[in-house]
């Protein structure tokens, strides 16, 4: 009879493409999924609806994936140091295996679980399955983590990137042993759960439908959609709001519905088979986007103190105005600026936002408004579907002139920002409707006359833009001196 295997899922919700999954499968045809609601997670303030939404439904395609398979997934509600070895010792598991994740609680959480489960005398097994390379794997000339991009790109891109692990998953994973009616009994007792929650079920409200469908076999389908065409001309389409040329993957990378490694197989495969530089150059601009991802991870993992304030100490002690009048108005996206209000509409209503606004409001709420990029970067985590803890804060420091950047200040003019990237204005029509019939270049340039803007009910500019620059490059030289 073969021993059983416990695989504890994380950041990996998919079949195919697992690392941890597939090693356990080489070792035995009974292996079995868990999945752990943590309420040390799904209790802090920073958690969007809509994630906690998408990560149930890819939860739910992830246990249908099981069942074909032969097995099941059990999903249980519990602090995971104390839920997993109860679980485990209830169905007699002879081993436990995970992936590693990057964040400092998931560190912490992982040792707990770690030393609970060596205990109760249960076999623990690592492995390394989101990134293409580990941390550990890449460091600097002296030895050191980068905190630089361009020379991380430089090492990472002239490293072999492993193949997908997808031979083994799909022959082997079709030959799974689930729980015999005795064993899912005792989980059952242990407190499995025969049904998995909803969003709604664990206190989340997102009425609105998901604009990423969740689920592994979602996330092949949009790589596939991707690849036909949009990536062809991504280096120059990813920067218009209002255009579809982004592969809305984000979402499913964070959550692991996809491999990265299927992912940048598709990508090889693609730069192999064009015969045209310029579609190189843009498969190449996107492979670039994936290693931003790495490095940002990568920077997490090796600076932990990134995720509770900034890299650079002269931001340490940085004079923020912190308004909350302002910063309710930068929320509400009603600061009189339209490409930053399309924005903060667009996260509102769909909680996501295109890449080029991300940066076009980080920098809005940091150089414009002057208040802690911080306030920032937790409300994008209350609401976006793709949030992530490296990506997010890296953004968001990136855009401050507190993070990992060689030249750091950098300000963003919200005018000539919206003329670049929605030069007909369709992106702001969309998401502020009151402003639909203004002029396009008296929309684009934001110079609508008080009146107009009265009588369409749109708020004045809340600053200067110009005064509010200078402000706040005065303030930053005095932290450098």
């Amino acid at each position: 009879m073969s021993d059983l295997i416990l695989f504890w899922h994380r950041r990996d919700l998919r079949i195919c493409d697992n690392i941890g999954l597939a090693a356990a499968r080489q070792q035995s045809p009974k292996v079995v999924g868990i999945f752990c609601l943590d309420r040390a997670i799904l209790d802090r303030d920073d958690v969007a609806p809509a994630r906690v939404k998408y990560m149930i439904g890819c939860l739910r395609n992830l246990q249908q994936r099981y069942r074909e398979a032969g097995s099941q997934l059990l999903v249980i509600q519990d602090e995971p140091s104390r839920g997993i070895p109860k679980l485990a010792t209830a169905i007699n598991a002879k081993a436990i295996f995970w992936n590693w994740d990057v964040e400092p609680y998931a560190k912490q959480r992982d040792r707990a679980v770690l030393t609970a489960l060596q205990q109760a005398g249960i076999r623990v097994e690592n492995f390394w399955d989101q990134l293409l390379h580990s941390p550990d794997e890449l460091r600097s000339g002296t030895g050191q983590p980068y905190t630089v991009y361009t020379p991380f790109w430089k090492n990472w891109i002239a490293k072999p990137k492993a193949e997908p692990v997808e031979t083994l998953a799909i022959t082997s994973l079709k030959q799974l042993t689930g729980l015999t009616a005795e064993e899912q009994d005792n989980a059952n007792r242990s407190g499995a759960m025969q049904l998995l929650p909803t969003a709604k079920n664990l206190g989340f409200i997102w009425d609105n439908p998901l604009v990423i469908e969740p689920g592994e076999d979602a996330a092949r389908q949009k790589l596939t959609q991707f690849c036909d065409r949009a990536i062809y001309e991504y280096q120059e389409q990813r920067n218009f709001p209002a255009a579809n040329g982004t592969s809305q993957l984000s979402a499913a990378l964070k959550f692991g519905a996809i491999g990265i490694r299927t992912v940048w197989q598709a990508t090889q495969t693609l730069m192999e088979n064009c015969h045209s530089e310029e579609m190189q150059a843009n498969i190449r601009t996107w492979q670039q986007e994936l290693a931003w991802r790495e490095f940002y991870q990568h920077a997490m993992y090796n600076f932990p103190k990134l995720a509770d304030g900034p890299y650079r100490e002269p931001f340490k002690n940085f004079p923020w105005d912190d308004s909350e009048q302002l910063f309710q108005a930068w929320c509400e996206g009603q600061t009189g600026y339209p490409i930053v209000d399309a924005a903060m509409r667009q996260v509102n209503q769909i909680g996501w936002m295109h890449n080029r606004c991300r940066m076009i409001v980080a920098s809005f709420l940091t150089k414009d408004l002057i208040i802690n990029w911080q306030r920032g970067e937790k409300y994008f985590m209350q609401k976006l579907i793709d949030g992530d803890l490296s990506a997010n804060n890296g953004g968001w420091q990136w855009s401050a002139s507190s993070g990992m950047d060689p030249k750091p200040l950098r300000i963003f003019n919200p005018a000539s920002q919206a003329q670049k990237f929605d030069p007909e204005g369709e992106y702001i029509r969309h998401w502020v409707p009151e402003l639909r019939g203004v002029d396009t270049k008296l929309l684009l340039t934001g110079n609508i006359t008080p009146l107009v803007r009265k009588t369409l009910g749109y708020p004045e500019p809340i600053v200067d833009h110009n005064l509010q620059q200078r402000k706040f490059k005065e303030l930053y030289n005095e932290q450098k001196t």
